[in-house]
């Protein structure tokens, strides 16, 4: 077994974690730009949430996408994001059904789970966030969620990725990358914008 020993700060002047901005570079591991759900819990909505009430918990909470669960089950039942309640799907659907927009619900224009598109932690784990970058250019996708298979060949949620996220975290400051893998400019975020904003600043910018 080995022994792990303590040190002494050699630097007397710590930087506040947080503080300076985070970058990623296209060669790092895909993991570092995954949503862990062993480290941080997955945000969740009921699916007969209004869409204003899941789209005001996803602002308190800083997500842009949810899962959206059946409470009576406890199970995952679907995938809703901010671009979904802010865009012509509600509208779309209050239309059709003849009902006020306030009366939608998560579960009428969530997507259903059984039609997400997602990706293996096994690739995640020997992938690059270049890689992922290219997925989500191929697939024109906001959220792909990340699925284990454990013993029993049980198929359970571990991550999910954004590519809103893959893009801020690819920008330089005062950069612009464009290629065949997407187009990366500098995003500043303000923590006290609403995250209708924040959508409809990303769906001008391509987030």
């Amino acid at each position: 077994m080995s022994i792990l020993s303590l040190t002494l700060v050699t630097n007397t002047n710590v930087q506040i974690p947080g503080f300076e901005p985070w970058y990623a570079n296209p060669q790092d591991p895909a993991l570092t730009v995954m949503t862990d759900f062993r480290e941080r819990a997955s945000i969740t909505v009921a699916d007969t949430a209004t869409i204003d009430e899941a789209l005001e918990h996803m602002r308190h909470t800083g997500v842009r996408c949810a899962f959206a669960i059946d409470e009576r089950k406890r199970v995952v039942v679907g995938l809703i994001s901010a671009y979904d309640i802010t865009g012509e799907k509600p509208i779309q659907c209050a239309q059709f059904r003849a009902i006020q927009r306030r009366e939608v619900l998560v579960r009428d224009i969530m997507q259903e789970i059984s039609d997400c598109r997602v990706v293996d932690i096994k690739q995640i784990e020997i992938a690059t966030v270049e890689a992922v970058s290219e997925m989500f250019a191929r697939y024109r996708l906001t959220h792909v969620p990340v699925m284990e298979t454990n013993e029993t060949g049980e198929q359970r949620l571990r991550g999910l990725l954004s590519a809103a996220k893959v893009r801020r975290l690819l920008a330089r400051p005062g950069s612009r990358r464009d290629s065949a893998v997407g187009s990366y400019s500098s995003v500043t975020v303000d923590p006290n914008a609403s995250i209708l904003a924040m959508t409809q600043r990303a769906a001008r910018t391509g987030a």
